[in-house]
């Protein structure tokens, strides 16, 4: 589990995440990060996530955002929030490295989720959008379907294209999570100043 001044970091996407509010220190309910993106930085491609709610502030740069297909451009102090749900998709839009505060509510699920997908990334298993192969989204793609799916290709298609190529990549050796990359744990660790976490969980809804 996730506490405050662990340092994350994926090296293919550019992303480097700062942990203000861990998965320990809230229980699994809340994940705070100060996400670092660098120029032409950017998540691994639109998604949704069924359970989660996500809230977005700027802290520095300019960040580009798709929210159910409209594509808009946030400065510093511009905050959004997407619910479940909501297909979204978001990225550097700027010329220098850009900052963002995420809020993932609940986050247990999510953090095992980006565990798994920054340990692929550092080990050199994925695409230049942070994608793994074919066979091991296709494991990876159910073990977490609770927590994200990716809106291309249609659902549909996923789920009977992931379905029949789950047996073999299982066989193969591949695997929908890894243990090994739960527990990689952070790069570094840094001082941070602290959060309310009481006040910052107050704001969770009730689940």
């Amino acid at each position: 589990m996730s506490k405050a001044g662990d340092v994350f970091q994926n090296p293919v996407t550019g992303e480097r995440a700062v942990v203000r509010i861990g998965t320990e220190e809230s229980g699994g309910e809340l994940l705070v990060v100060d996400l670092s993106i660098r120029p032409d930085g950017a998540v691994m491609g639109e998604h949704v996530h069924p359970t989660i709610e996500e809230r977005f502030t700027v802290l520095r740069g300019e960040v580009g955002f798709r929210l159910a297909g409209e594509v808009s451009t946030a400065e510093r102090g511009v905050t959004l929030t997407v619910a479940p749900g909501i297909a979204h998709d978001w990225w550097n839009a700027g010329r220098d490295e850009a900052l963002v505060r995420v809020e993932v509510r609940p986050s247990a699920r999510f953090e095992a989720m980006i565990s798994n997908a920054f340990g692929l990334a550092q080990d050199g298993k994925v695409n230049k959008r942070g994608v793994p192969n074919l066979l091991q989204l296709a494991v990876f793609a159910r073990e977490f379907d609770d927590v994200m799916h990716l809106t291309r290709p249609p659902r549909i298609v996923q789920r009977i294209l992931f379905a029949l190529l789950a047996p073999l990549a299982r066989l193969l050796g591949y695997r929908g999570s890894y243990p090994e990359y739960r527990a990689r744990g952070p790069s570094e660790t840094v001082q941070v100043e602290q959060l309310d976490v009481a006040a910052a969980l107050a704001e969770c809804p009730a689940r």
